[in-house]
């Protein structure tokens, strides 16, 4: 039956109109222009503005004077007609931001607003839901694989048209007008029922009547992974007749809603092997990051042998961390340079090709090994999606990954979590063969590389950038290239010595400074980074990237096995 209510057969009744119109003009609303003061710390990084939870709430007008200054990005003229997809991971203070982003939109002219329910949105989601409704772009409230809670992080992000981060010419551009703010504009009485799927409809004084539209967070992501997977195949894989087992971590996180629609009772995967799948504000009181410390729940379980995948998802759902049988560990460069050389398996690929791989300077040369045997391009580029977004939407890439637990394809602008594990699923139902035999085949074919990363938290940012700066010096002396360094039977001569630059082939820009790099004759590397994904101080990551393509050499004394 048509609902359009407005067409010549099922326009409604007059006095229903009226009715309408009644609730209409009570929705009324008035803005209030407040005044600020700036803030000098506004400054967004490659994944938003991050700081402690207090910040935001100790400091007045904090949180009001970031979301003025997004929105301020949005040209004018943009606004009324324009939509704004807003979601978030589910951590402490989310909702009090997304209030504050509804007010703050109503009184700057934004004509609708698309917001998950109960405000839960992936950041794959948000990315998909921004493709598919052609919004001018999207918030996003988290701070990823941070600790949540009173006392943890908090984060606010904001995603452009394409889907993906906002690059650096508008990341600086709201960082400028940030510096600057005497005044925000509000919508103080504007008040909305995030936990009700439906739209509702506001007049805002000076502007056009404003939409907030409450939509179910799973079902546009589901509807696009339906397009990507063989989702008969993966149905098959879990729930058929020989069907293996495995076992979601949600990490009690954004992704625990989509584990249980999309795997548990889309592809019918055994609802008890998924676990912690219910969003917490301070995520059960634990780390939502995927890896071997934090989701020792699941390692520890993967052990006993009772499960022949494993997964686990950080907090806001855009990284992966893959298991197999016994806690057979998949090192995330490892993943991505697997899914590429089994790209065939997903028809996706089928259908669209491959137009190139990407990794993040830090990540491991693994995939560097696949496209060079595959005859593939290949691209490195500095951390942050957004540069492979760039190459995205210039057709050059097709998938990607960074050695942080994030991996990815062009079909958002996102790394994407659940995509990863279902990609891997594909290749398990495809190949018939363990998560381990599949890895082992892939070192014997393109050799192995052993990768280690050490992460230096909250270090004194001053002390960090010295020493960064002392590194260089040394790394920067003639003699240094050339120079012969023994470990064991093996010995490494340098070859490159550099402080990594990149130049974008879609745009021209630089991007300079990215890590000092040791890069050794036979392709082996270490790093040093300074990165600015946390909250408080700095934090150095050293990055030690081994290459091995001796067939006896492949297994040696790496700890395939957790604890081996």
């Amino acid at each position: 039956m048509c609902t359009c209510g407005s067409c010549a057969v099922h326009s409604p009744p007059q006095n229903t109109r009226i009715t309408r119109a009644v609730n209409f003009l009570w929705k009324m609303t008035k803005i209030t222009v407040v005044k600020t003061k700036a803030y000098p710390d506004q400054k967004p990084g490659t994944s938003g503005l991050r700081k402690r939870v207090t910040v935001f709430q100790t400091n007045e007008h904090y949180a009001e004077n970031f979301i003025q200054s997004i929105i301020s990005c949005i040209e004018p003229a943009e606004r009324q007609p324009g939509l704004l997809v807003v979601g978030g991971d589910g951590r402490f203070f989310m909702k009090d931001a997304i209030k504050l982003i509804i007010q703050i939109a109503a009184a700057n002219g934004i004509g609708h607003l698309v917001i998950g329910q109960n405000g839960i949105m992936s950041t794959p989601a948000v990315s998909c839901v921004i493709r598919k409704l052609k919004a001018v772009g999207g918030i996003i409230l988290t701070a990823s694989h941070n600790p949540g809670g009173p006392k943890g992080d908090f984060g606010i992000k904001y995603n452009i048209a394409s889907g993906g981060p906002a690059p650096e010419g508008i990341t600086d551009k709201i960082f400028q007008i940030s510096k600057s703010l005497t005044e925000y504009h509000i919508c103080p009485d504007l008040k909305v029922d995030i936990s009700k799927i439906g739209k509702q409809t506001f007049e805002v004084d000076t502007f056009k009547p404003m939409t907030v539209e409450i939509v179910d967070s799973v079902e546009s992501y589901a509807e696009m992974l339906r397009g990507i997977f063989d989702f008969n195949a993966l149905k098959q894989l879990v729930s058929g007749a020989n069907h293996i087992k495995v076992r979601l971590d949600a990490m009690h996180g954004v992704v625990g809603p989509y584990v249980k629609k999309i795997v548990c009772e889309e592809l019918g995967a055994a609802a008890d092997g998924a676990f912690n799948c219910v969003p917490k504000e301070d995520f059960g009181g634990h780390h939502p990051d995927p890896n071997l410390t934090y989701a020792s729940d699941l390692v520890n379980a993967m052990k006993g042998g009772e499960y022949d995948l494993g997964a686990a998802f950080d907090g806001d759902g855009d990284r992966n961390m893959v298991l197999g049988m016994h806690g057979f560990f998949v090192n995330p460069s490892d993943s991505v340079a697997i899914i590429a050389a089994n790209l065939t398996c997903i028809p996706y690929f089928q259908k669209t090709g491959v137009k190139g791989l990407a990794r993040s300077m830090p990540t491991s040369g693994a995939l560097d090994n696949v496209a060079k045997a595959l005859k593939m391009n290949l691209y490195e580029t500095p951390t942050g999606w957004k540069f492979f977004g760039n190459l995205m939407d210039a057709g050059k890439l097709s998938l990607c990954g960074e050695e942080s637990f994030g991996t990815g394809s062009d079909h958002i602008r996102e790394k994407d979590g659940l995509w990863a594990v279902l990609a891997w699923m594909s290749i398990l139902a495809h190949r018939k063969q363990s998560v381990e035999e599949i890895m082992k085949d892939h070192w014997n074919k393109f050799g192995r590389n052993f990768f280690t990363r050490y992460d230096y938290e909250e270090v004194d940012s001053d002390k960090a950038n010295t020493m960064i700066k002392e590194l260089e010096a040394k790394m920067f002396d003639k003699s240094f290239v050339g120079q012969k360094f023994s470990s064991g039977d093996k010995s490494y001569e340098v070859a490159v010595s550099d402080n990594f630059a990149y130049t974008d082939p879609v745009d021209g820009s630089v991007s300079k400074n990215q890590g000092l790099r040791i890069v050794f004759s036979d392709g082996s590397r270490i790093i040093f980074r300074l990165s600015g994904t946390g909250s408080a101080g700095a934090t150095i990551r050293l990055y030690i990237d081994s290459y091995e393509k001796d067939p006896d050499k492949i297994y040696g004394d790496a700890q395939v096995r957790l604890g081996g």
